[in-house]
């Protein structure tokens, strides 16, 4: 049976929706069942299973597809991973707001030149030593997940996989410039929200923290720097290669940095594969489980009456706070091509690509599942012993934080 002829019953969400309950609820009540890595892919393949023989009778193409689509996602995410955690930022700033600040803005700015995942990889260790001395650092890691692993990636293809995914479609290297202005106001309203934040918070910091903050500055340092070569290995990587070739060369590089990396260097990184096989243990289940969501989303998509660019970028936004965001972006891009909504850029308009593209990319920041950097970010905090946020915690920040923020970009480029 034809893949696109196959229409799952609405039963077949049931496995997705509670994978998404038991990654926001099973920490909760289960948190030392949920911690081995070992249990989350138990769960995974609990839910996923059934999903799996689903599809093996009905349309097992997708399940190629499905496969191919998270080999290929982990390879990136993964070869990064182990790239990035070779190049060692040393040193001990004085954990200041305007310093913290910095490093968001930097971290920006890196995300859309070597990816969320590798930016994310290569700022927050030094991050979280800078502010290892301060009491509140929760706010700064959910920042950190806002800006550096989801916002800041949107100038270029390589910043995100969605994007990088349009690019495969034939959207122009550089027509992801035309998100400058959107890039430039969302992050820089962010910044200007943690900041006064952290002024708060810096202003309830025990004076002997303090103290022994200012009393530990060291500059800072890096080793591992030809790492950083290997990083640019997997950028040339993702622009100029087709699979399977593409995912060899980051397998390649990914094991130079392993063999070449003194372990003494990825000892004093607190490097441990932990956190990338958290993420693949749970993305295993997502990428899955998601199988029939998103082909009953391509089925009726039409009737959600998403024509406008403001209820594109909001329905994309949406589903990729959930959805894995890349599958989510080719699906409302297929979506709007079926609509004869403009003809500027792969049969749609400027502005409806510019839609789904900010949708997907902005709103992989509203859980720690929309994006695959974000549950690295806080396995790795809570590794440097951050009590970071549960499911609907983390999810209370981003409804306080960012929905109010995405609104004011409907207003301001949507608004027609």
């Amino acid at each position: 049976m034809d893949h696109a002829a196959f229409v799952p019953s609405l039963i077949w969400i049931a496995p997705f929706a509670t994978l998404l309950l038991g990654i926001a609820i099973v920490p909760l009540l289960l948190p030392h069942f949920w911690e081995p890595n070992l249990n989350k892919l138990i769960v995974s393949a609990a839910l996923g299973v059934p999903v799996l023989i689903l599809y093996l009778q009905h349309a097992p193409q997708a399940l190629r597809h499905t496969a191919v689509d998270y080999l290929s996602f982990m390879v990136l995410l993964g070869s990064l991973f182990t790239i990035s955690g070779g190049v060692l930022m040393d040193g001990d700033l004085e954990a200041t707001p305007l310093t913290n600040t910095g490093f968001l803005a930097v971290g920006a700015l890196l995300a859309s030149l070597v990816g969320t995942t590798g930016a994310s990889m290569l700022l927050i260790r030094p991050l979280l030593h800078t502010n290892s001395e301060r009491r509140h650092v929760v706010h700064t890691v959910v920042f950190f997940i806002f800006i550096v692993s989801n916002v800041g990636g949107c100038l270029t293809p390589l910043g995100d996989p969605p994007l990088f995914l349009g690019y495969l479609q034939g959207v122009p290297f550089a027509w992801t410039l035309r998100l400058t202005p959107a890039w430039l106001t969302t992050v820089t309203i962010l910044l200007a929200v943690y900041y006064c934040w952290d002024r708060r918070a810096y202003a309830r910091e025990p004076l002997i923290a303090l103290r022994a903050d200012k009393g530990h500055v060291e500059p800072l340092t890096v080793a591992g720097k030809e790492n950083l070569v290997l990083l640019a290995g997997i950028v040339a990587s993702a622009a100029f290669l087709d699979a399977p070739f593409r995912e060899a060369a980051m397998v390649l590089l990914a094991a130079i940095s392993l063999a070449r990396t003194p372990k003494s260097l990825r000892d004093a990184n607190h490097f441990s594969f932990h956190p990338i096989l958290e993420v693949a243990a749970v993305f295993a289940g997502i990428f899955a489980t998601m199988i029939p969501a998103l082909d009953l989303l391509r089925a009726n998509g039409a009737a959600l009456g998403v024509r406008d660019p403001w209820q594109f970028f909001w329905a994309t936004g949406v589903l990729s706070s959930f959805l894995d965001n890349a599958p989510t972006y080719l699906t409302f891009l297929a979506l709007g091509q079926g609509q004869n909504l403009g003809t500027d850029v792969v049969g749609v308009s400027h502005q409806t690509l510019t839609a789904i593209s900010l949708g997907a990319v902005f709103m992989g920041a509203n859980t720690y599942i929309g994006n695959g950097p974000n549950f690295m970010v806080r396995s790795i905090a809570e590794s440097r012993g951050v009590k970071m946020p549960g499911f609907g915690g983390y999810m209370m920040y981003s409804g306080a934080v960012l929905i109010p923020v995405f609104v004011l970009v409907t207003f301001l480029f949507f608004r027609s």
